[in-house]
């Protein structure tokens, strides 16, 4: 197809609506010359007559005729699929693809999933948790949450979470079989739960006096499941290392036991980040500002399982 057929196909509707040059141009917004003239290279590059002319009347041949039956429908198909992507722009809908570390969908999503849903109910909200390094553009994402140094140096990064509190916790049972450390260094003496990110096993940092430590620890199980590891602790295998808010529920209650406070690097959070060379959808700019503007407090539900987020390499 010529490159300007479509827009002098659609010409030719008007024309064919109106039977006037006249009319026809005031509706598509060029002048009854340039209709015109547009017209007649259609006829030549189709190599039939559409159109019969006089000064006084315009009139469809019986070319003319038949082509304006096929084309009825397809225009109003194209017309009617542009009016779709007009009322989602304004109008947040379809579907939203969200790649999700575990910490991050606990963190960020969670807690405005039933706003952001019940704001735009023709929002479907699709999202992936994996704590593993996607190509979220080759996986069809609109867009990722998790920490910073994920995004791509092409990519937009939002912050959509404040900065959290990390904590080393165990049960009271385990500390009961072996002293409590009190530096890093007394984790070898310990098991700890391992922890496996993307390719490699989570490497533990710590941070006192402004100096800055990485741990390698070890211990009799390694998980993928960041709510497994606080899970672990809590049952007494090891020590787990993790943001505040998943164990702060089992500090309260006694049932992990916090160390090392001291020694905790500050965790500056998530980001939500995507591609900054197209269009943002709009219903991930909606997403956006409800992550920006302020969280409502989640209501009150039965923790299942609390999740353990991500942390920096």
């Amino acid at each position: 197809m010529h490159r300007g057929d479509l827009a002098d196909l659609t010409a030719f509707v008007a024309v064919a609506d109106e039977l006037s040059f006249r009319a026809a141009a005031a509706r598509v917004g060029v002048t009854p010359s340039a209709l015109s003239h547009a017209m007649r290279q259609l006829e030549e590059r189709l190599g039939v007559r559409l159109l019969h002319r006089t000064t006084r009347s315009v009139a469809l041949t019986d070319q003319g005729r038949r082509l304006l039956e096929r084309l009825r429908p397809a225009i109003a198909q194209i017309a009617g699929a542009l009016e779709d992507l007009d009322r989602e722009r304004r109008r947040p809908s379809g579907r939203l693809r969200i790649l999700a570390s575990a910490g991050a969908a606990a963190s960020a999503i969670a807690p405005v999933w039933d706003r952001f849903l019940a704001t735009y109910p023709d929002v479907h909200l699709e999202l992936q948790v994996d704590d593993a390094p996607v190509d979220i553009v080759a996986k069809g994402f609109d867009a990722a949450i998790g920490i910073r140094e994920r995004a791509a140096e092409d990519m937009v990064a939002v912050r959509v979470t404040g900065p959290m509190k990390v904590t080393v916790v165990g049960a009271p049972a385990y500390f009961a079989r072996r002293p409590a450390p009190r530096t890093p260094d007394d984790l070898a003496h310990h098991n700890c739960i391992q922890y496996r990110w993307g390719d490699g096993v989570f490497v533990w940092p710590f941070q006192r006096n402004g100096q800055s430590r990485r741990i390698s620890v070890r211990g009799p199980v390694t998980v993928n499941s960041p709510g497994l590891a606080v899970r672990a602790a809590v049952d007494g295998l090891g020590i787990a290392y993790t943001i505040l808010p998943p164990a702060e529920p089992f500090i309260r209650s006694g049932q992990l036991v916090p160390v090392l406070e001291d020694w905790l690097p500050p965790y500056e959070g998530y980001f939500l980040y995507y591609p900054g060379h197209r269009q943002v959808p709009s219903a991930l700019r909606a997403l956006i500002e409800m992550l920006r503007t302020g969280r409502e407090p989640p209501k009150p539900k039965r923790v299942i399982e609390p999740l353990l987020a991500e942390t920096s390499k």
